[in-house]
Parts: C-alpha cells; structure tokens; sequence
C-alpha cells in the first residue's frame, strides 16, 4: 500500500462539477493498493497517517497529527501510485491491485480513518471516478508512505 499525503489548507475533489469531498485543514491522502495488500496493512497503514506528526506546535517543529490540529483528512484512490515507469515512456501498473480487490480495501481505509477520526473528519473521493483534485499545498509538505 502507498500513501502520498500532502498537508494542505484545503482539499476538493470534484467529479463532472460536483463537489464529492472537501476539507479545510488537514491531510489530503492518495492511496494507491497494490497486489498483495491486505486489511491488516490497511489497518496499519491508516493508524499511521492518522498519527503521521507533520503538524508544528508552539515551537515551530512538526509535532503534531491531524486531530491535535483539529485538521480534517480527504482521501483519493489513486492506482496510478504504482506506475512503474522502468522501461519505456509508457507506465505499466501491474503491480497495481484488481479493482475489486483495491475498492474493497480502499473502503476499510476509509472506514478506519473514520473510526481514528471521528465520521465528520473524513471526506472521500469516488473510487474509479475520473476526478479533479483541487488543493493548497501548506508548507510544502508532502510525504510518501509505502508498506514494503
């Protein structure tokens, strides 16, 4: 599983000009589920990026997570995390999970952000949905995450 989580001032998704999610403060996540991953990583995987401590505190230094900010989470299914783009110009991504299996797990991932973060702070893209992702960047910080 790979995460590239971005600290943002605000995230949207939209999707044929309709909002599906949007967040103020927080963490815009895109997942990307690769062959082999499970509920126990996705479990883990999410228990990380709700603890993930890339929030500054009173002394200027990263030391806080998401809710001690109070901060909100979007989160996109992006398959496109595992391009593979080590021969030729083409990226292959079989290394990518079968939809099934990636939309089910990308469901759990959302479920447990919403059990670690209270229902309210959890927005969502649309699995498999052609969408555009509107955010601001804050910092910059951008961090990617990988279970392997």
């Amino acid at each position: 599983m790979r995460l590239l989580i971005q600290r943002v001032r605000y995230a949207t998704v939209t999707i044929k000009g309709n909002i599906a999610g949007k967040i103020g403060p927080g963490l815009l996540i895109f997942l990307g589920i690769g062959e082999g991953d499970t509920d126990e990583i996705c479990a883990e995987m999410a228990e990380k990026a709700s603890r993930l401590r890339i929030f500054e505190d009173e002394t200027g230094k990263m030391n806080l997570d998401v809710s001690s900010v109070l901060g909100s989470v979007l989160i996109v299914s992006q398959f496109t995390l595992y391009a593979d783009t080590r021969k030729g110009n083409r990226p292959s991504f079989t290394e990518a999970a079968k939809p099934e299996a990636a939309e089910r797990l990308y469901q759990n991932f959302i479920r447990r952000m919403k059990e670690l973060l209270g229902e309210n702070k959890v927005a969502e893209g649309v699995f498999g949905a052609m969408m555009d992702v509107e955010l601001l960047n804050d910092g910059p910080v951008t961090i990617w995450v990988d279970s392997c």
